[in-house]
């Protein structure tokens, strides 16, 4: 099959290394003289047929701008009465052959789902959560591990000059990388992650044992995911689900520094970075991943490699299953990673 035109959107979250992948997707294919469409504000683009022409020009120079120059939304068309059918005349009517779709598993949940419509699309892996399975790295992951990272240095010197217990809230619905990685990386005492249920007398004895070996401070992160025991479930924030059935967490860290506060002596404190850790300009190793996963996305598409996810396994990008990046979602923590956040307290 020759390819003529791509379509290409971005959905979900955002994340610093999106428009490195856009930009890889248009050289990619101009080598090939393929036209690139792009799509406006998510799955909504094809949708409601919102687009704008990609080419060298109008790329050129978005290497290190973060966000995506497509606009994205958590817009799900199988929520919409007939939304596959308009999406499929109107890529139909904008002559598409290849769609790539650049985003987590929500997005690419919807990609995959196409297929069954007959509908060639390939996916990009893009989430700070890093949550995807079958890539060792998501675009997006290492930018936001080196803001938690940069947070964590900034309120080291704080808690030791004050005194305090500093917790940092980070993201991590139902995957502890950000936070475990960021705490490793950061130096955090305590480190709470959505994998392993936590207990709020466990983190206050951590905290009491440190001030007995003479450390009066202590750094706690958490991801916004996290269970306390004595809650039996995640902190939630908005009870109302969005459009792939989520609802918004937020405040397990506000939550754990009230409790903290009612029996240390030291005072806890809160800091959540929220958007903090999706903005802003990426690092070389999302920027260079990206770039990777662009030009592999053009190429499997070139090869008839459809339904499939562009993927980092090792130095090799490689093409995977989206039936099976779904099935197996979110990418499981090896063990030997946490039992290591355990030696550092």
């Amino acid at each position: 099959m020759k390819i003529k035109r791509i379509g290409l959107l971005t959905g979900g979250g955002d994340s610093p290394g999106i428009n490195a992948a856009i930009r890889a997707v248009v050289r990619r294919a101009w080598k090939e003289k393929i036209e690139v469409i792009g799509y406006l504000g998510g799955w909504g683009g094809p949708l409601e047929k919102r687009t704008r022409v990609l080419d060298r020009e109008s790329t050129s120079g978005i290497l290190p701008i973060g966000g995506t120059i497509l606009g994205s939304s958590r817009t799900n068309p199988f929520k919409i009465d007939g939304g596959p059918q308009k999406i499929i005349s109107n890529l139909r009517s904008d002559k598409i052959d290849v769609l790539i779709a650049i985003g987590g598993d929500d997005t690419l949940g919807v990609a995959h789902r196409l297929a069954g419509y007959n509908i060639k699309a390939i996916g990009i892996p893009q989430t700070i959560d890093n949550d995807l399975a079958l890539t060792d790295y998501s675009i997006g992951f290492s930018s936001a591990l080196a803001t938690i990272t940069d947070a964590l240095d900034k309120l080291h010197t704080t808690a030791y000059s004050h005194h305090r217990v500093l917790i940092l809230e980070v993201m991590g619905r139902n995957s502890g990388w950000l936070g475990l990685l960021g705490g490793l990386a950061g130096g955090a005492d305590v480190i709470l992650i959505p994998e392993t249920p936590f207990s709020v007398s466990a983190v206050y004895h951590q905290v009491n044992e440190r001030k007995r070996r003479g450390k009066h401070f202590s750094i706690i992160v958490i991801s916004e995911g996290a269970s306390p025991k004595e809650l039996a479930g995640q902190v939630v924030q908005e009870k109302e689900v969005d459009a792939f059935g989520h609802v918004k967490l937020g405040g397990i860290g506000d939550s754990l520094g009230r409790e903290l506060n009612k029996f240390l002596d030291l005072p806890a404190r809160v800091t959540t970075l929220a958007y903090l850790q999706r903005g802003g300009i990426s690092d070389p190793f999302d920027r260079i991943l990206a770039t990777r996963f662009g030009v592999a996305a053009v190429e499997f598409a070139g090869d008839g490699l459809f339904d499939k996810m562009a993927a980092l396994q090792g130095s090799d990008i490689v093409p995977v299953e989206l039936a099976d990046v779904l099935a197996a979602s979110p990418q499981v923590i090896d063990d030997k990673l946490i039992e290591l956040s355990a030696l550092f307290d």
